[in-house]
């Protein structure tokens, strides 16, 4: 009867050795666990913060390239958008890491390294910002100096245009001037077509200014230097230097005026009557 108490009792401790060490396994296990996903949420807000980093530090690349061409390369905009993205990285980075050292407050894994690893991204994160602020100052004085040879230019240009609107209206008034100094008239006609206009008056040319001004023709003496008649017969009315011109016939016999020597021809007068039968 000892015998089998004695054996019934050691049954019984063996049982509850084994429900201590499970249970001390379990606990074991439950503690692991909760370290390896404390330990996976800190290396996920590592790397995001890291990747973070590494798209400011793209960004930065992209910025400096395009400020130090601008000649080349019109990236206004780009840079820009890069330089909000910029500012606003920074500051949501900043904000992960101080919730992630207010979470490391309470954390169970090793604070040393951690905190290490922090003060590493901090340093990183205050490099790229000052070389960030860097680069506004230098975008902010490029845009000064733009700005500047911008305003320049433009009152340049507007100097520019207002010596070429002088000149436009000089050269107008020039070429108004010399065509006016170059304007001749003439006409041909029968006597009694003549003295209908009164180009012919008691015997005389124009010494009357009632003359029909309207029945000449109007030319350029620079241009004209022949002037067809249409009549076998022709006499010319007003006072032209001999030698100036020529009164001959065509394969016709129709005359046809020459005009040899234009300043002399028009030196006495810029009226031409001709009177033809």
């Amino acid at each position: 009867m000892a015998a089998v108490i004695m054996a019934m009792v050691g049954c019984t401790g063996n049982k509850v050795d084994q429900t201590n060490i499970q249970d001390e396994r379990d606990s074991l296990r439950a503690v692991i666990a909760e370290k390896d996903n404390e330990l996976n949420e800190f290396m996920g807000v590592f790397s995001d913060i890291q990747d973070g980093l590494r798209q400011m530090s793209e960004a930065e690349g992209r910025v400096t390239v395009a400020e130090a061409n601008p000649e080349r390369i019109n990236k206004k905009d780009q840079i820009r958008e890069d330089m909000q993205f910029l500012n606003e990285a920074a500051k949501q980075t900043r904000e992960r890491i101080a919730a992630l050292e207010e979470k490391l407050k309470s954390s169970t894994l090793n604070v040393d390294k951690m905190k290490q690893a922090i003060v590493n991204l901090k340093e990183q994160l205050d490099m790229q910002t000052a070389r960030v602020q860097e680069l506004q100052v230098k975008l902010a004085e490029r845009d000064i100096v733009i700005a500047e040879q911008t305003q320049t230019i433009a009152q340049q240009d507007e100097t520019i245009n207002t010596i070429n609107q002088d000149n436009e209206s000089k050269a107008q008034t020039i070429e108004e001037q010399t065509r006016q100094l170059n304007e001749a008239w003439y006409v041909f006609g029968t006597k009694s077509e003549l003295k209908a206009q009164k180009i012919i008056s008691d015997g005389e040319v124009m010494t009357k200014g009632d003359f029909n001004k309207a029945y000449f023709t109007q030319i350029d003496i620079r241009n004209t230097k022949e002037i067809k008649l249409y009549s076998k017969n022709a006499k010319m009315l007003t006072k032209h230097p001999a030698g100036s011109y020529a009164l001959e016939k065509d394969a016709k016999g129709e005359y046809v005026l020459h005009v040899i020597a234009p300043k002399d021809f028009w030196s006495l007068t810029r009226y031409l009557v001709i009177q033809v039968k």
